[in-house]
């Protein structure tokens, strides 16, 4: 251990408290200016904002802890994958899932945080199960975690590093909330209210609207994909691939890129109109996949977007729920698809709204690249700070 650092059990660094639920049937107890936290309310190290809260009667009930707690969750679904660890900026309550520790003399609450989060991974493996697929970690084995601890001016010094790359975070995750809205209004101006498309648009079928694609391939030199209904086109898994060594993709439908697929085989588990363009120069797909180019004078661009807002949903949950055969198995005629209606608005307006939108969706994938950059080094610079690899330079006060 470095000089001047120690490795102290948690239970040495903090008082623990457990916290509870006052009764929900007493409307005195409910909707006071008194945080009542639960997992719910723990997305972030900071918290932001609360469900429900209590009045001072309520609170009376469970157990109130100061400001600068740090809370930890003991219990519940998501212990499995993550520990989520909130430091409050105000007094709170909190419910009998959730373990407060309050900092002792000489311990810094943030710092204590910073350091539980760096272990998340080893308390994890103590987690078990208290049934119904719940998770429980054991308190005693908490308190006997072994955290770093150096003199608390360093303390100090780390956790003030590391809020700033918190705050940096932070500030890129509001502007990409600004631009989400941005784009989800956007979706609005194409999807209309309640999913009804603007009635200066007319409709039409895609059928007169599209050309099917039949393509077959005379080799096997182009890619084998598949769609995923979260992801749109994906490369076939390698067992597929090997599989397929050697076999006939006669049956398989050669796509060109630009033109759309669409996946009835997801439509059972939603969304419904796993609607698809490729951006690749060629692609083999499943021949079951209904296969299609637009018609010349339309933009690409704005139906891949109206696809991915959802534009079908609603036509083909109808279709899919009166397809459904007496064995579970789905029976979506090409008629029936083709049938399904879209907007046409002029081509200037398509093409306008194409760009907006896919200008917004690339300003929010650059955000989402920025904030995992910061987040991957926040990692790292932690790493670093809180075993002492790189040690702090603590200000000297002139006298």
């Amino acid at each position: 251990m470095l000089e001047g650092w120690k490795s102290v059990a948690l239970s040495e660094l903090a008082t623990f408290h457990s916290g509870g639920t006052p009764n929900k049937e007493r409307s005195s107890f409910w909707g006071g200016p008194i945080p009542w936290v639960t997992v719910k309310d723990m997305k972030a190290m900071r918290l932001n904002g609360v469900g429900e809260s209590l009045t001072e009667e309520g609170a009376n009930t469970v157990r109130v802890v100061p400001a600068r707690t740090v809370l930890v969750l003991v219990r519940g679904m998501g212990l499995f994958k993550d520990l989520p660890v909130v430091l409050c900026d105000g007094p709170v309550t909190f419910n009998q899932d959730i373990k407060a520790l309050v900092a002792k003399e000489g311990v810094d609450s943030e710092y204590l945080a910073f350091a539980l989060i760096a272990r998340k991974s080893d308390i994890l493996r103590h987690v078990d199960s208290a049934g119904h697929g719940t998770g429980r970690l054991d308190t005693d084995l908490l308190k006997s975690t072994p955290l770093p601890l150096p003199p608390l001016p360093e303390q100090r010094k780390i956790a003030e590093i590391l809020r700033t790359w918190d705050e940096a975070i932070e500030k890129l995750e509001a502007l990409r909330a600004a631009k989400q809205n941005r784009f989800t209004g956007l979706k609005q101006q194409i999807m209309g209210r309640g999913g009804a498309f603007p009635e200066r648009w007319p409709l039409k079928a895609l059928s007169a609207v599209s050309t099917p694609v039949r393509r077959k391939s005379a080799g096997n030199n182009h890619p084998v994909m598949t769609i995923s209904a979260k992801s749109g086109f994906l490369m076939q898994s390698d067992k597929f691939a090997r599989d397929m060594a050697g076999r006939s993709v006669e049956r398989y439908t050669l796509l060109h890129e630009g033109e759309f697929a669409y996946n009835k085989g997801n439509s059972k588990t939603a969304p419904y109109g796993c609607v698809f363009r490729l951006d690749r120069p060629t692609a083999l797909v499943p021949f079951v996949y209904y296969c299609f180019a637009l018609k010349p004078g339309l933009d690409p661009e704005f139906y891949e977007h109206l696809f991915a807002a959802g534009a079908l949903n609603h036509q083909l949950s109808r279709l899919i729920n009166s397809g459904v055969r007496n064995d579970g198995l789905l029976n979506l005629y090409s008629d029936d698809f083709y049938s399904c209606r879209v907007p046409v608005p002029p081509i200037d307006e398509q093409r306008k709204i194409a760009r907006a939108m896919t200008a917004a969706k690339q300003e929010l994938a650059l955000l989402d690249e920025d904030i995992e950059a910061l987040t991957r080094q926040k990692r790292g610079l932690m790493q670093k700070l809180l075993t002492g690899e790189w040690r702090v330079k603590l200000e000297v006060s002139v006298a």
